[in-house]
């Protein structure tokens, strides 16, 4: 499928744009192999800017190859594409409003839009049937590894994103895994080659206040929501407070008045229950009117020209909090240390991590950034849990308990012609179902999959219950982080009879997953030992066959 690698690599030193070639006298590189891991060492007696590294493959699809594209964050679009798929990025409208597409890559990455080009982050996989090319990033703190695949032109290459790195004298250019087999071994062989310890979480279940209330939250609503479960018999493991509990996004130990006798008693009521206390924040972010931005501007992330760079449209507008700021890890730290120890929660779901990395500074890449970003929200939680989410995966890997696999569901299943003009970042319920499916690979290897909730409730929702059932048995098939975001106390009892079949830690294996046709998205799976098989339409929800837990 791939074979003879072609190298190329071109750098700026003296002030010129160099091709490198083995006895340039400056620059030499140690290309070394051992087995199927594949590591490529710079070396250089003058320093070197504006590094390019591409290779090149000579390749032989066939008609029915697949090219598995892992999109850039957890809410980007991730499947398997066929020749005759297109990889669409922002549509024309969309690129007219500044800082749309912030989230995504569209700066990084070139959309042609024709039928059969595509990219992927960090992996990817070239499927025939049931055997499976992996080619893998062993690591991205040496920038982002970009896979590039043109159906067309038959063409395959990966390049590494380097832009702003300067090279002094040694530097790791590449760390690639490249295996073939069963889509199981490949991607066992690839995280063990990373050394990623198995995450300490297997399966957990919960509720989230987003998805009934989005900000529009109050100390009397979380309160008679947790009040739903403990009169009942159900059980959760986590109990999560979303967005809207803070006076703006930035100043997270600001509570607005609506939560008069602040967090910690809302996280003893939830440990009262015999759950796990989560609370939702965007550490990196800031609203353009906190308290944070007003009295330390000096704190934001900037562009090259001084100017605070947006993070992007939400809340009306955001800025990002450089981490490599002192005052600004030091303002983070308390932030954390607030949460976790004073007010008691146990788990942060810790989103619009993206951010940090969007512009590449200090001689340091992107790739570099989101990980060093990672390891430092590591080292803030301690031992509690962390839940990812908009970040890019790789950086995530090990370092989450659980992440998000997709975008935000929407309270509708069918997208419209506006919607799919959002870039691939948006929020979207067939967009979340299908990255549930075709990320499930990093259940259990990098962390637990986070496949966004469910809906059970009859009420602020416009899902059929069938979809909303089918949404229900996907994330369960899929996905190890279950969470609900209803009223229980309002269910009736055919509600509480699936909700309860959620709830239960079942046997299931996803065996296979394709697509038929365009839109007919197969699931091949065990459930307790039981062979099973479902098929409906991603584009519009509609079950075709099987059952439904």
């Amino acid at each position: 499928m791939l074979s003879n690698p072609l190298l190329t690599l071109r750098y700026r030193v003296d002030g010129k744009d160099v091709a490198y070639t083995p006895d340039n006298g400056i620059v030499s590189l140690q290309d070394a192999r051992d087995g199927k891991r594949r590591t490529i060492m710079l070396t250089t007696t003058r320093p070197l800017t504006d590094v390019r590294l591409r290779i090149d493959y000579a390749c032989a699809f066939q008609a029915e190859t697949k090219f598995f594209a892992n999109g850039f964050q957890t809410w980007t679009d991730s499947k398997e594409f066929c020749a005759q798929d297109r990889m669409v990025g922002l549509k024309w409208h969309s690129k007219r409003i500044p800082n749309w597409g912030a989230s995504g890559d569209y700066k990084l990455c070139d959309y042609s839009r024709k039928k059969g080009v595509f990219h992927s982050f960090s992996y990817c996989y070239l499927r025939d049937g049931n055997r499976f090319r992996l080619l893998g990033s062993l690591s991205e703190r040496n920038g982002y590894t970009i896979f590039e695949a043109d159906y067309n032109n038959r063409a395959f290459a990966l390049r590494k994103d380097l832009e702003g790195v300067t090279i002094a004298d040694s530097y790791t250019l590449l760390d690639l895994w490249d295996d073939e087999g069963s889509y199981d071994n490949v991607f066992d062989a690839y995280f063990a080659a990373m050394d990623i310890a198995k995450p300490r979480m297997r399966h957990s279940t919960g509720y989230t206040s987003w998805y009934n209330y989005y900000t529009n939250i109050s100390q009397e609503i979380i309160e008679n929501d947790l009040r739903a479960f403990a009169e009942s018999d159900i059980k959760i493991d986590i109990f999560q407070i979303d967005d809207g509990y803070q006076t703006k996004v930035g100043d997270w130990t600001s509570l607005k008045d609506c939560f008069p006798d602040g967090m910690r008693r809302i996280a003893d009521k939830i440990h009262e229950y015999g759950a796990k206390a989560g609370l939702w924040l965007a550490p990196f972010g800031c609203h353009k009117d906190s308290v944070v931005k007003r009295e330390h501007p000096e704190w934001l992330l900037c562009t090259p020209d001084g100017a605070p760079l947006s993070a992007g449209l939400n809340w009306g507008g955001f800025y990002t909090l450089d981490m490599y700021k002192p005052g600004v890890r030091e303002h983070l730290r308390k932030v954390f240390d607030t949460v976790l120890d004073e007010w008691g929660f146990d788990m942060v779901k810790l989103d619009f991590l993206y951010q940090q990395a969007m512009i590449p500074r200090d001689g340091k890449s992107r790739g570099q950034i989101m990980c060093e970003a990672m390891d430092f929200l590591r080292e803030c939680c301690k031992d509690k849990l962390i839940l990812g989410c908009g970040v890019p995966m790789a950086p995530a890997f090990g370092k989450v308990d659980y992440c998000r696999t997709g975008a935000d569901v929407a309270l509708k299943w069918p997208d419209n012609m506006f919607d799919r003009a959002c870039g691939r970042e948006r929020v979207s319920t067939p967009n979340g179902v299908n990255n549930s499916v075709f990320r499930r690979h990093l259940d259990g290897r990098a962390f637990v999959n986070d496949p966004d909730v469910y809906f059970l409730r009859d009420y602020n929702i416009r899902m059929s219950d069938d979809r909303k059932h089918l949404l229900a048995t996907i994330n369960k098939l899929c996905g190890n982080l279950l969470f609900v975001s209803d009223d229980v106390g309002l269910y009736t009892d055919d509600k509480q009879k699936i909700f309860r079949n959620m709830l239960r830690d079942d046997d299931i294996r996803v065996t296979d997953a394709r697509y038929l046709t365009r839109n007919e998205l197969c699931i091949e799976y065990l459930f307790n030992g039981a062979a099973k098989r479902l098929v409906f339409d991603i584009r519009n929800g509609k079950k075709i066959e099987g059952e439904l837990i």
